[in-house]
């Protein structure tokens, strides 16, 4: 874990740090700025797409977003045979239908049909997605986590989705939070790990702010807004800032953090909103499926539909 432990100068978290361990964070959340109100925040991602909403609305991102898609089965009735089927039916034959279209970026599903997805997928440079680390509500123990994620990983997983543990959160117990995060992000080996910080249930901009700061600090490849499962999805301004943070962590630290938005996107002009959100505040070079994906099941065949597929 030595790459990732909070206490290590990589990650900013110094050892000669001699105060309480909430003293220790606060001092951390005191490195970023402060964000607006929820109400301010609100007001500034209006103005901010009002201004270049229709600018971006162009086949160009639709194409450009399409290939930022995490298609995305985690329902409880999923097989080995509807996760084939969808699949062959949506990624594997549309590899090279549209030459100008860029495939999704990956597929994601449960842990149990990674080894038919690495079975089934055909198609060039789609990675392999797995949730793990207790999936959706976190609330189990630390080792079956790691041992989820490991084991994930090694039925062919790229990317882990792991979500963060909000009863630690709210309890402010920011240690156990962050070790344990450090510890999924070590047994993901060379996967990518992104990290659901649940903003439904965060609610409120400052708890998102600290979360996506506390997920940035304990290796997130990326960080993600929401499981899609109990609470409300993705919002404007919950990504307004998460992307606000992230774009100072890479002032600080000197590292990219990426970011997915999931739940309740469906439609192109969803897509178009958050690509916007992201694009207007980090810059369009995480606009790319390296720093942004969207989590997704239907969104697919609306883009298909409007670039006339």
């Amino acid at each position: 874990m030595e790459n990732y432990e909070f206490e290590t100068e990589h990650y900013g978290f110094e050892e000669e740090h001699s105060h309480s361990q909430i003293n220790r964070f606060q001092e951390t959340f005191d490195k970023f700025s402060s964000l607006p109100s929820d109400g301010d925040i609100s007001l500034a991602v209006n103005s901010l797409l009002a201004v270049h909403f229709k600018r971006n609305f162009t086949p160009e991102t639709l194409k450009r977003i399409h290939g930022c898609i995490d298609l995305t089965t985690l329902t409880s009735i999923d097989t080995k045979e509807s996760v084939w089927e969808m699949i062959d039916r949506v990624v594997n034959d549309y590899e090279g239908k549209r030459p100008d279209v860029p495939n999704v970026a990956a597929i994601c599903v449960y842990p149990l049909f990674v080894d038919i997805l690495k079975q089934a997928l055909t198609a060039q440079d789609v990675k392999i997605a797995s949730v793990a680390g207790g999936f959706p509500s976190s609330q189990t123990f630390t080792e079956i986590k790691v041992a989820e994620t490991a084991m994930a990983v090694m039925a062919g997983a790229d990317e882990i989705d792991a979500v963060m543990n909000l009863g630690y959160f709210f309890e402010e117990d920011y240690e156990t939070l962050t070790d344990e995060l450090s510890e999924i992000k070590d047994s993901c080996r060379n996967a990518k790990l992104k990290v659901i910080i649940e903003t439904g249930a965060l609610a409120v901009v400052e708890n998102i702010r600290k979360a996506t700061i506390l997920a940035a600090y304990s290796g997130a490849d990326f960080v993600k807004t929401s499981t899609g499962k109990g609470y409300p999805g993705a919002t404007p301004e919950a990504v307004y800032a998460m992307c606000k943070v992230i774009k100072e962590y890479a002032r600080i630290c000197g590292k990219k953090v990426g970011i997915k938005v999931s739940g309740g996107i469906r439609t192109a002009e969803d897509a178009v909103r958050y690509y916007t959100i992201v694009k207007e505040v980090l810059g369009k070079e995480w606009t790319d499926k390296d720093l942004f994906r969207i989590g997704a099941s239907s969104l697919v065949a609306d883009i298909e539909k409007r670039l006339g597929e």
